[in-house]
């Protein structure tokens, strides 16, 4: 059997943490950022764990 590809789509949007749980942007800070908030667009910033059943797909798409 080959190898499993890794999704390169998906490794670019996650990271994996040392102790291995998945981490993501948070949505909603491409644009119309106008309409937004300062406080809204703050608490958007920086990442995010995963929720469990979208963790077990984006490891099968990462070949974990």
């Amino acid at each position: 059997m080959p190898k499993m590809k890794t999704h390169k789509g998906t490794q670019k949007r996650f990271k994996i943490t040392g102790s291995g749980k998945v981490r993501r942007r948070q949505a909603g800070r491409g644009h119309l950022k106008a309409a937004k908030g300062v406080k809204r667009y703050r608490r958007l910033s920086g990442e995010t764990d995963l929720s469990p059943g979208d963790e077990k797909r984006v490891n099968r798409l990462l070949g974990r």
